[in-house]
């Protein structure tokens, strides 16, 4: 079995991976042709990756043009610790409110503590000017360094 497979995870590995508490690095592809790439915490919408960002931010506009869209989740400071997934996929701009605060309620709840509905008009009120991005993902390329055993 080569190295790579031995430290594929599973979808389930993925699925639990993502579902931590992580900041996703996004990479889209700015008006020059160049990679812009920003760090955001994630939630999901429908079971799918999703951020929330300013509409009138530079990766809603490089998204607009070209929908084409790259994150990496990683974590691990010494090599046997090494893990991480990149999604490889097409952008989805989302302006419909309730799921862009679908979106918004999702990221809170998983970086600033438990989403209540009492927390709604800090929502709506962080939410205001922001736009969803929801990501379709097309290509999952995961590594657990931690499944080598502390062999390298």
């Amino acid at each position: 079995m080569s190295r790579r497979d031995q430290i594929r995870m599973t979808e389930e590995e993925v699925d639990a991976y993502l579902r931590e508490t992580r900041t996703m690095n996004v990479a889209s592809i700015g008006p020059d042709g160049r990679v812009h790439l920003v760090a955001m915490w994630y939630g999901f919408l429908d079971g799918k990756p999703a951020f929330w960002t300013y509409g009138k931010s530079q990766k809603i506009l490089n998204l607009r043009r070209n929908p084409s869209i790259t994150c990496l989740v990683e974590s691990g400071t010494r090599y046997e610790d090494l893990r991480g997934v990149e999604l490889v996929g097409t952008a989805t701009v989302v302006e419909d409110r309730e799921q862009v605060l679908a979106i918004g309620a999702s990221v809170m709840d998983r970086h600033t503590g438990p989403y209540t509905e009492e927390m709604r008009p800090i929502l709506e009120a962080t939410g205001a000017k922001r736009l969803g991005v929801v990501i379709d993902v097309e290509k999952v390329v995961s590594w657990d360094h931690s499944k080598l055993g502390g062999r390298y």
